[in-house]
């Protein structure tokens, strides 16, 4: 059997693991070490000899160097701990006060505050849930229609993983070798539009038919400057808190790593504020950090091992030329490799597509054009889709278990159909004007000699992730030197005899720039 029909049997044996119910990341690095084993076998050589073991060693180490992945656990962090310390509940109560004339005030209450909590977390099972407790109980009490009540929630929680500052999107540019902070430029515009869809629709539909969220009577006995104060000393607070962290960004007055710090320690501030700190909770947001973020780590680890030894077998070359040889046009090859991931994010999270599959596009965005900043904003919105779209919308799966008894799911399922197309919406105006996404980071970012955040080089060197190096040689042809002077992003794991991204591509340099020699 040769070498690229045993690269994509690895590949399908991952998937059907994956189905299977595996833990993804261990199978990741246990399918990594058992193919590349093989792959790396020299005659005469012992198993523990083997360079697959010094590869994986060093993709371990190079994760701890990654200066990028450090903003990961310290903006969650800030995310649990303000979630422990029960500002939401203040700053859900505040909204609802200072929105009660305006129809559907719950609904848009609840909206808002899902996106503040989810730009803070990312993780959309937790804002679903929380929300599921705090929010929707409420609603339906005061007479709302279940499935706008449900729709807010379910679309409001997915909102996290594209308005900045978005884990997610640390963990793609960490991926594709690009600039956070470019990103998250890209980010705001399409993030703020959805929002607003979201926001309009659901006042659309209300003022349309006031029956589907009536006026909570209970708020009217609210003065108008108590409303004022709960607004001031619940709501203000973390908002200036999330605008500081992103503008700090942004503006390049600090790196995410540092910004990210500075959130999670305005969360513990603001957390003694309000008379909510405790070491119980502390230690409760520590463990919920460490525990989140070994799991974005282990899937680097395995992924990294995974995506090098696939690649030395020739897997990343066999897919790069049958997508070629499909003669596609970038508007297809986009569509097409959309489509993929709208499927990859039914059965998996957010974190697994980036890492796991993700990479195996990034070679192809050179040959067609494709900005990487908007290939990922076009990701960032589609998995809003995946997360909403039945038979498979996790987000419903998750409201569904904190729900009322009475709250069924084919309720949730219909509440999601016309946020899901506001998502398409979106979508459309991203393919039918990219400018919506390069806009922003034009603006700031154009003129400056550099961006306030460079860069991030890939954790892995180059020598260290090229298979060839390993094993003293070339497998196929000798390979050319590097155009780029940094160490290549973590995307590039495949030999250049094997079809890798032009580094400079991949550092933000034109798609129509000098491309490598065969």
């Amino acid at each position: 059997m040769s070498n690229p029909a045993i690269a994509l049997m690895m590949l399908g044996l991952f998937i059907v693991f994956i189905f299977l119910g595996f833990p993804i990341a261990f199978t990741l690095m246990g399918m990594g070490i058992l193919f590349g084993a093989y792959a790396y076998y020299q005659p005469g050589q012992s198993l523990l000899d083997n360079n697959i073991f010094y590869l994986f060693t060093q993709n371990t180490f190079s994760i701890m160097n990654n200066d990028v992945l450090i903003s990961i656990p310290l903006f969650l962090f800030m995310g649990y701990i303000i979630e422990r310390a029960n500002i939401l509940d203040k700053l859900f109560l505040s909204l609802q006060v200072a929105l009660r004339h305006v129809p559907g005030s719950m609904a848009v209450a609840a909206l808002i505050t899902c996106a503040m909590f989810a730009t803070a977390t990312g993780i959309v099972g937790a804002v679903v849930t929380l929300m599921g407790l705090l929010a929707l109980p409420s609603m339906l009490k005061a007479g709302y229609d279940e499935k706008l009540a449900t729709g807010v929630i379910t679309a409001g929680g997915t909102l996290g993983i594209l308005i900045p500052p978005s884990i997610m999107l640390i963990v793609y540019a960490a991926t594709a070798g690009i600039s956070v902070v470019k990103l998250y430029a890209a980010a705001m515009v399409p993030g703020l539009t959805l929002a607003g869809l979201y926001l309009l629709y659901v006042l659309g539909r209300v003022i349309l038919n006031p029956s589907l969220a009536p006026k909570p009577k209970d708020l009217e006995k609210i003065g108008f400057w108590q409303g004022a104060y709960m607004l001031v000393t619940a709501f203000l607070p973390l908002a200036l808190l999330i605008l500081t962290v992103l503008g700090s960004i942004l503006f390049g007055l600090a790196t995410p790593s540092e910004a990210a710090a500075m959130g999670s320690g305005g969360g513990i501030v603001l957390a003694v504020v309000y008379r909510a700190f405790s070491w119980q909770r502390l230690r409760e947001a520590v463990f919920l950090t460490a525990k989140t973020s070994a799991m974005v780590c282990y899937l680097f680890v395995g992924s990294w091992t995974f995506s090098s030894v696939f690649s030395y077998l020739g897997g990343e070359s066999v897919i790069k030329e049958f997508m070629m040889s499909m003669d596609l046009t970038t508007v297809q090859f986009l569509i097409l490799s959309q489509v993929l991931i709208f499927i990859l994010g039914w059965p998996l999270e957010w974190s697994e597509i980036i890492i796991i599959f993700v990479p195996i596009f990034l070679p192809l965005l050179d040959h067609f054009n494709v900005d990487p900043m908007l290939f990922g904003i076009l990701i960032a919105v589609n998995l809003q889709t995946s997360f909403l779209t039945p038979p498979m919308a996790m987000s419903a799966y998750y409201l569904k278990g904190v729900a009322p008894p009475q709250v069924q799911l084919w309720t949730i399922f219909k509440g999601c159909f016309p946020f899901l197309g506001m998502v398409l919406v979106t979508l459309a105006l991203i393919y039918a004007q990219p400018k919506l996404v390069n806009w922003l980071p034009d603006l700031m970012y154009n003129n400056a000699a550099q961006d306030a955040q460079p860069t991030p080089t890939g954790p892995v060197d180059r020598e260290t992730m090229d298979p060839a190096f390993l094993m003293g040689g070339s497998s196929d042809e000798k390979k050319e030197e590097p155009t780029a002077a940094s160490d290549m992003p973590p995307a590039d794991k495949t030999p250049e005899a094997n079809g890798t991204m032009d580094p400079s591509f991949l550092s933000g340099g034109s798609a129509s720039g000098e491309k490598k020699t065969e």
